[in-house]
């Protein structure tokens, strides 16, 4: 360290803004230069930035760890966005925008005007999360509209605005209580949001509320009296209980009482084997928590990416893919818990995926064979289930088996890796199961 010289979060902050000013830049120069340059500041930021700034920008410790740091993370997703949406300068642009500027004023913001801790995390505050939607999404919306002439076919007049949605994605996500680098889950929520919607057609977004408006009412009270039955009989807390209706009336909304029978199954399935040898389970110390009331988080974990399948399915062109993909996670979201309770309950040899190892039944990541082969069996049904309620083609089942394996196995690989280190838990790696899944079930019905 020089002489005198010490960390400074507002210089920092106040170059992780500035950043965000080379997105101006997109729409001028060809995409390759633009993934050479952000390559550059990559190497750059790891072997040079130190010894040009010193170390005013670098927190306490993270001078270590450079190569985990988000010093060089930063630059890393910008080459991630380049990379995944090479030909969607705006949705880089506005994703970036949201990085730069929302997550930059989030932590300025948050450490001068916090309002109040946020209750699961409390190392978060509303002020900074607010900053980060407001912020952000002006950020976003701003470069997103400054580089909408290199798009093709143009994107709708009101696709700017979308990157207000996409930060106020990033800014709940944000206050996940993990040690995933906001650099990584900032830009990766808001980008995926701004793809969604990149997706959606004005056309079918009017006519899908004009003809569905009717039903609303009527799926707003089935599925409060479902969830106010799942509270009184223990199933789920008063969060996961609203959680749960608002997300079943979007899902019975969009996908009708089909969609809406396969969700009250898949739950169904994992309620029941959560109660199966929950003797067993009590004793080792790996019972679900609260009773085995599920909560909020655990109800968008395992159904939000379906609820988002599902209205894509109404307002895109891709109305059976949005159909697959909703089956796909929540099949997903199923047999994974069923896989988990069954071999929790009766498990004879529970082992790590990444080695083979033996573990303690419950450990992250953890596998047996009675539970995989539970998994695959509830998957199967599930599948089933949907091709008979005609949400999907039986063509298609062992498509949607494939994918639910897939998402299980991803899962828990990064159970076994990165949960134990925090950097994700058990909500954040359900939502990547059904994530995975619904990716590859749309993928692998392309081969058949």
């Amino acid at each position: 360290m020089r002489a005198g010289e010490r960390f400074s979060e507002d210089m920092r902050q106040g170059v992780h803004i500035a950043m965000g000013g080379f997105a101006l830049a997109l729409p001028l120069i060809p995409w390759w230069q633009s993934v050479v340059l952000a390559s550059l500041a990559v190497v750059l930021n790891i072997f040079a930035l130190q010894k040009l700034l010193g170390v005013r920008l670098y927190r306490p410790g993270e001078r270590r760890r450079r190569l985990t740091s988000g010093i060089v993370l930063y630059p890393l997703a910008i080459v991630g966005l380049l990379l995944v949406f090479s030909a969607r300068v705006d949705i880089v642009a506005a994703a970036w925008g949201i990085l730069a500027a929302g997550d930059g004023m989030a932590t300025i913001v948050g450490r001068r005007w916090p309002i109040a801790a946020i209750p699961w995390n409390r190392r978060k505050s509303v002020g900074g999360s607010l900053a980060l939607a407001v912020f952000g999404g002006a950020a976003g919306a701003a470069l997103a509209w400054w580089c909408r002439e290199p798009v093709v076919p143009p994107a709708y007049a009101w696709y700017p605005l979308v990157a207000f949605a996409a930060a106020a994605v990033a800014a709940a996500v944000e206050t996940i209580p993990i040690s995933l680098d906001d650099n990584v889950s900032v830009t990766a929520s808001a980008a995926a949001v701004l793809w969604a919607l990149s997706l959606v057609s004005t056309d079918l977004a009017v006519a899908a509320v004009q003809s569905r408006a009717w039903s609303l009412p009527l799926a707003l009270s089935a599925n409060i009296i479902v969830a106010a039955a799942g509270y009184r009989a223990g199933t789920v807390t008063t969060p996961g209980a609203i959680a749960g209706a608002g997300l079943g009336t979007v899902i019975l909304v969009c996908t009708g009482l089909a969609g809406w029978t396969l969700l009250l199954v898949s739950f169904a399935c994992a309620v029941v084997t959560s109660r199966l040898g929950l003797a067993r389970k009590q004793a080792l110390g790996i019972a679900e928590e609260r009773g085995g009331r599920r909560g909020a988080g655990n109800a968008f974990a395992n159904t939000g990416v379906a609820g988002v399948a599902a209205v894509m399915s109404v307002v895109t062109y891709a109305h059976g893919t949005g159909r697959l993909a909703f089956v796909a996670a929540l099949v997903a979201g199923a047999s994974d818990t069923v896989a988990s309770e069954i071999g929790k309950a009766w498990g004879r040899r529970t082992f790590l995926v990444t080695t083979g190892r033996g573990v303690p039944p419950g450990t992250s990541g953890a596998m047996s064979v009675e539970g995989t082969l539970a998994g695959i069996a509830s998957a199967t049904l599930l599948s089933a289930a949907a091709a008979a309620l005609a949400l999907t083609s039986w063509p298609l089942v062992p498509a949607v088996v494939a994918a639910a394996t897939a998402g299980a196995l991803v899962e828990s690989l990064m159970g076994a890796t990165l949960e134990p280190r925090g950097v994700v838990n058990n909500d954040v790696l359900n939502f990547l199961n059904t994530s995975v899944a619904a990716l590859a079930a749309v993928e692998l019905s392309r081969l058949i």
